[in-house]
């Protein structure tokens, strides 16, 4: 399974190693075992960029999710899942004020994104929204555990 970290931010706390390796272990826990995903740890104003051109927001955000199996699909590409985008300095920010480890955050964020991937969506409604926390949080313990 090809899990691609792009560390365009460094951030103490924060191994790529260790995000691929979580991520690994987060696919195989979902059945996709098989897919392609691509991560990428940014700084706030990259994030602001994309969530920009993307959603519309002049804002910094925690996390994105860039979906490939939505709409048409090419032949050959079934396992790719797709990208999410994680803010360092925001991963920083929201982990400081949780009281957390910007390690634990950042592994929170990621869960977050790939369940966007796969078709939850917690702004659909208040009961999507709850199944993706019940989601998040079997899937936070179980790569914690």
């Amino acid at each position: 399974m090809p899990v691609d970290v792009l560390s365009h931010r460094r951030l103490r706390g924060v191994r790529s190693a260790d995000v691929r390796r979580r991520a690994r272990q987060l696919l195989r826990l979902l059945g996709e075992g098989r897919a392609e995903l691509t991560i990428s740890l940014v700084e706030d104003r990259e994030m602001q960029r994309l969530n920009a051109a993307y959603r519309g927001k002049d804002q910094p955000t925690d996390v994105l999710a860039f979906a490939m199996r939505e709409g048409k699909r090419a032949a050959g590409d079934e396992t790719v899942l797709g990208d999410v985008v994680l803010s360092l300095d925001t991963a920083k920010r929201q982990a400081e004020s949780r009281g957390h480890t910007v390690d634990e955050e950042v592994t929170t964020l990621l869960i977050h994104g790939v369940l966007h991937l796969l078709g939850y969506d917690h702004e659909r409604s208040p009961a999507e929204a709850r199944r993706m926390k019940r989601k998040e949080r079997e899937l936070g313990a179980s790569l914690r555990g």
